[in-house]
């Protein structure tokens, strides 16, 4: 009924207005959770759009914004993949493969890392390098299950095994995203919600906790090499509520105009608000653009522009290739280049 639609509206429309007031006066909570690069955005589409995503998701990137987006994939099959030059010289990639089992809904595993080049061991010693060298990379691997609970309503689940590792210390957790779209009595408008990195906490272990230990130093014949282990804190995962609306402002044969908004709630930073524009020709080319993280506590996040083309590599495979341009402010802007096909 127009009731839902309109209900849920003023509901966001309220969580906009908390936000805007929320954040005066309020720590951010920043560097409080592990497993950051779970927060990396996946999708140059989505990217593009500031991130304004979880109402509009219907690619393979739903995997990211909201699982339920997947079941809007009407194909027998599709895969995914994504490239960055992410910030401070390290390289994020994202992948991705989805198949349609009919009735029973929509499966897609997925596989995300970040990564960084090997650099030398250095010690207050030995400035120049020990010989050694070290590394850190964090991955994370997924599996998604999503389907249309009614021709309006979709549901969402993602479970995906994280892990963060730097030399010889390593964390990993089990960590789960939900997530629902509806479409309203408004063929227009679209709401979406999820939930992401829902999980238990994050622990370093490895050997570099390992030392030896004397219990009591200014005992004489005491064993100065007990061997001990160091424990390390617990940290809690970056979870990330979101609530989102989609506009489908115009939709003809020629001509297609789809705006964005969405609202925000983390737990390690301030509620913010993304908000993104797409306009399509012909179903063809598309262009793009959006602003990210309004209201957010010191966010160097902001505009983002990008475009699209779809190709048929014949009349029932398209071939989408997507390009997003992100502003970090004093840090480098950030390109993206994603490649999805569909069989």
């Amino acid at each position: 009924m127009w009731r839902t639609g309109l209900i849920s509206t003023l509901l966001f429309l309220c969580f906009v207005n908390t936000s805007a007031g929320g954040v005066l006066g309020k720590m951010t909570k920043s560097g409080t959770t592990a497993g950051q690069f779970l927060k990396i955005p996946v999708g140059s589409r989505a990217i593009s759009m500031g991130g304004a995503y979880s109402a509009v998701a219907n690619d393979m990137s739903s995997i990211y914004w909201n699982p339920a987006g997947l079941a809007r994939i009407s194909s027998r099959a599709a895969v995914y993949f994504v490239h960055t030059n992410w910030l401070a010289g390290t390289s994020f990639d994202f992948a991705a493969a989805a198949v349609r089992l009919e009735s029973f809904g929509t499966l897609a595993l997925s596989f995300t890392s970040l990564s960084m080049p090997d650099m030398p061991v250095r010690t207050e010693f030995e400035p120049e390098g020990t010989g050694e060298y070290f590394s850190a990379i964090d991955l994370a691997i997924g599996l998604t299950y999503a389907r249309a609970i009614t021709d309006r309503f979709l549901l969402g689940f993602n479970a995906k095994y994280a892990r963060e590792q730097i030399w010889h210390m390593a964390a990993s957790v089990l960590a789960f995203d939900i997530g629902i779209q509806f479409r309203t009595d408004f063929e227009w408008l679209r709401l979406g919600i999820s939930v992401s990195n829902f999980g238990s906490k994050m622990q370093y272990e490895g050997k570099n906790t390992f030392v030896n230990y004397d219990f009591n130093p200014d005992e004489y014949g005491d064993n100065a090499n007990i061997f001990a282990h160091l424990q390390t804190d617990k940290w809690d995962l970056p979870l990330m509520f979101r609530f989102g609306v989609a506009f489908e402002l115009l939709n003809t044969e020629w001509n297609r105009l789809t705006a964005g908004i969405e609202a925000r709630h983390p737990n390690d930073n301030t509620e913010n608000i993304s908000l993104g524009v797409e306009y399509g020709f012909r179903n063809w080319i598309y262009f793009r653009t959006g602003y990210q993280s309004i209201f957010e506590k010191d966010a160097e996040r902001g505009l983002t522009a990008g475009f699209g083309i779809q190709y048929f590599l014949n009349p029932v495979t398209p071939l989408y290739l997507d390009y997003a341009y992100a502003s970090w402010g004093r840090l480098t802007a950030v390109h993206r280049f994603s490649f999805e096909i569909r069989f």
